[in-house]
């Protein structure tokens, strides 16, 4: 479900062999390594150089947990406690010198105490979930002329939520390598069961058939441009155009009317103890049907010395909801050895409150539109962690599987590198949340 805010979309894309930037909705979608509210793209923090010639696996899979106080499904107060484990695997295969298919499949389980409380209740089926996805790309590159193009599609499914989506790219380099423009354009077709809180249906043990659905269309343009600048710095700028027509709310989050006069309903015990405190009934979630979203982003790179990197990223986004964010990170990848590379990072996110928030019980029945989804809020935020990667020239230890090369020989696996990474996020709205994640990377 939506409040679980955890859309691997962004890591999905940045897999495929286009060289493009994918989105997430702002205020309705997180990703653990995304929680900064408007989705700002983490790239990897050491790039990987893959030859040519080998299929690539990465294993990759992690544990996240957050906890908070400020829950949209009770109207902007009550628990946000949620944890995932997302794993996934990427495969990189080269049809030929020129050519690769890419594949991505992987899943999301997590357990969010916020959604039990749709029903009023704990530990309904409602506080576990499994979100699937499948995204496949082509792309193909032109050497003599510099250009790489690709195309890809996906599919995502959990019990509230499908979602197909189509990406295409061109990518143009200079002949000496020193400069690149990319193109990119996303599609993501979405269809959400609109499932109410307990207390505002008709009927309170509703199936899921019965609650009806509604759909949101994202349409996504982005364009970079990346120039050597000098033997040790290296910049880049990326701008994205990003249209959402359809729904924007999500149906479960309640709101409370500080001038409401219709009585709370009773549903179970656990809400009669919440009604006494809340007398009044809530409405659902209601936002705009459309929204228009413009980023841009700069990212240096400057290797200071030969064991010290800089990897500086600054983004400044707005939309038409009124919110203006500005996101800063540094990244100083220090070479401990020639194979083992320590990379502490920083980022700080601050962005002013979309103009449909207001807190629990602060806004009028009359609003037009209204939501206490504190994602949507006026709040500034840190992360802080560590990640270390390990790459030696000839992999960490190699393995026969089945089958022969095209010389007829064994075919070996290599276990070429391994990444581990930990960060801690803390926002001024009292959401406090931690993440470590690994990735594998075998070649074939």
């Amino acid at each position: 479900m939506t409040v679980k805010k955890l859309l691997a979309t962004l890591g999905i894309w940045s897999a495929l062999a286009a060289p493009a930037l994918a989105q997430t909705t702002p205020g309705t979608t997180q990703n653990p390594n995304r929680i900064d509210g408007y989705g700002a793209p983490v790239s990897p923090s050491v790039p990987v150089n893959r030859a040519a010639d080998e299929t690539t696996i990465d294993i990759i899979g992690g544990y996240y947990r957050q906890d908070g106080t400020h829950g949209a499904v009770e109207g902007g107060r009550g628990t946000e406690h949620l944890t995932d484990v997302p794993p996934a695997i990427i495969v990189n295969v080269p049809l030929d010198t020129v050519s690769r298919l890419t594949a991505n499949v992987g899943a999301d389980f997590y357990a969010s105490a916020s959604t039990d409380r749709i029903d009023f209740a704990l530990s309904t089926p409602s506080a576990h979930d499994t979100r699937f996805h499948g995204d496949f790309g082509y792309s193909r590159e032109h050497k003599y002329k510099g250009t790489i193009w690709g195309v890809g599609a996906g599919v995502s499914k959990e019990y509230d939520y499908f979602s197909v989506n189509g990406t295409g790219s061109f990518a143009k380099t200079s002949r000496d390598g020193n400069r690149q423009l990319s193109l990119a354009g996303h599609i993501f077709l979405d269809q959400v069961t609109l499932i109410t809180p307990i207390e505002l249906r008709t009927t309170p043990t509703r199936g899921k058939s019965e609650y009806g659905t509604d759909t949101r269309q994202t349409y996504n343009l982005t364009a970079t441009y990346s120039q050597v600048l000098t033997k040790r710095l290296q910049a880049a700028i990326s701008t994205e155009l990003v249209s959402q027509n359809g729904l924007l709310s999500t149906p479960f989050h309640r709101v409370y009317f500080y001038d409401s006069t219709t009585p709370n309903p009773v549903t179970s015990v656990d809400a009669a103890n919440f009604s006494s405190r809340v007398p009044t009934a809530p409405k659902t979630e209601l936002l705009p049907r459309s929204r228009f979203k413009y980023p841009i982003s700069l990212r240096l790179n400057y290797f200071a010395t030969d064991v010290v990197q800089i990897r500086a990223f600054y983004r400044l986004y707005n939309d038409n909801f009124g919110i203006t964010a500005h996101t800063a990170e540094l990244e100083l990848p220090v070479k401990v050895t020639p194979f083992f590379v320590l990379y502490p990072f920083y980022r700080y996110h601050t962005q002013t409150a979309a103009k449909y928030f207001a807190p629990f019980l602060q806004h009028s029945i009359s609003d037009e539109f209204y939501t206490s989804d504190y994602d949507l809020s006026d709040f500034s935020a840190n992360k802080v962690g560590l990640g270390l990667r390990y790459s030696p020239v000839y992999g960490i230890s190699r393995f026969h599987v089945p089958g022969q090369n095209a010389a007829g020989q064994p075919r070996i696996m290599r276990l070429k590198s391994l990444d581990l990474r930990y960060a801690h996020y803390q926002r001024s709205t009292n959401l406090v949340a931690n993440i470590v994640s690994f990735d594998l990377g075998f070649a074939l």
